[in-house]
């Protein structure tokens, strides 16, 4: 026997679909009043047909009321100065969004969370009244179909391999894709400017980013990374002989390969969350660098934030990259 609460979920969710059926069927009686910050050239932007990993989204008007279920787009969605209604937890603490976003109350004020990433509670969701929800397949792949009947849910295939083009996704979405493209050409332009700058200073610069996530193994991150595009856009190499693929984000190294993540400047981060996690994370960094091959790395360690260099995946935490690695080599940040 289905308990109340999945009876009420199922209810609900019949109600949203029939709702957005609705909706399709026959353009609205009047427009939406424009809100703060927008324009009518965003709202003659729709309809609009928004194709996506996942097919072709039919928006009948500009949503207002984002849900994002991945903490880059969460990111995206403030950027491009949208209403935040819904979010996936995926920074413990009083305040759930990142320093380098500075004040989001603006567009957070009726935020809630509704749960982890991997299973994002339907009822709450529903309860935001979305407009749309966004996010990847590679989050919550399998519960497209249960998503798009609460609100149009339009999907990237992944996060971090194509995080510049996800903003422009989102942008497309919100009616603000060309205020997206100018933000992602803004951040390269200003991380080729800072990389060159550097790379007149030392010409020698190579770097190469080392993890410790409470595995066996580290994690060399990759050229096909977050991080590994932003030295991309700064034209910051990593050693010729570096241990790269394709295959994944990053490279597992034992102890006894650490050498192999030598370079001129090496980023160590630590994803050290508060419990057990965390203690696993923090007890392998030990592991590592008390291993008397640590010693024999000759590059300068920089220790990193890993909220920052790893977990951001977006515009903001790109651009504070950028900031904090101008900082370490003294260099003028050129803030945007």
């Amino acid at each position: 026997m289905q308990s109340p609460r999945i009876l009420a979920l199922t209810a609900a969710l019949a109600a949203a679909s029939l709702a957005l059926a609705s909706c399709a069927s026959s353009a609205p009686s009047t427009e939406p009043a424009p809100s703060a910050g927008t324009s009518a050239q965003e709202d003659a932007n729709f309809p609009a047909s928004i194709k996506h990993f996942r097919g072709t989204t039919e928006l009948a008007q500009r949503p207002l009321r984002v849900a994002a279920l991945d903490p880059s787009y969460v990111d995206a969605t403030i950027l491009l100065g949208a209403e935040l209604v819904a979010y996936t937890e995926y920074r413990k603490g009083t305040n759930p969004f990142p320093e380098y976003l500075g004040d989001t109350s603006k567009f957070t004020d009726e935020a809630v969370n509704v749960g982890t990433i991997t299973e994002p509670d339907l009822e709450k969701l529903l309860a935001a009244e979305p407009d749309v929800i966004i996010s990847a397949d590679v989050r919550q792949g399998a519960m497209y179909d249960q998503l798009n009947k609460i609100a149009p849910t339009i999907f990237s295939e992944s996060t971090g391999p194509t995080w510049k083009e996800n903003v422009v996704l989102l942008g497309e979405a919100l009616g603000k894709k060309e205020a997206a493209e100018e933000a992602v050409a803004s951040y390269e332009a200003r991380a080729a400017a800072v990389g060159k700058e550097i790379l007149e200073t030392k010409p020698e610069t190579t770097y190469s980013l080392l993890r410790f996530a409470g595995e066996d193994t580290a994690r060399l991150y990759a050229t096909d990374s977050f991080i590994g595009e932003i030295m991309v856009d700064m034209k910051i190499p990593r050693p010729k002989d570096a241990p790269d693929t394709t295959e994944s984000i990053f490279v597992p190294l034992s102890p006894e390969e650490i050498l192999k993540a030598d370079a001129e400047v090496i980023f160590q981060s630590t994803w050290a969350p508060e419990g057990a996690e965390g203690d696993a994370s923090r007890a392998q960094e030990q592991k590592f660098t008390s291993n008397p091959l640590w010693e024999k790395l000759e590059g300068e360690v920089m220790q990193v934030d890993d909220s920052v260099f790893l977990s951001s995946v977006s515009l903001q935490g790109a651009n504070e990259v950028i900031t904090q690695v101008a900082e370490h080599f003294e260099v003028d940040a050129q803030l945007p």
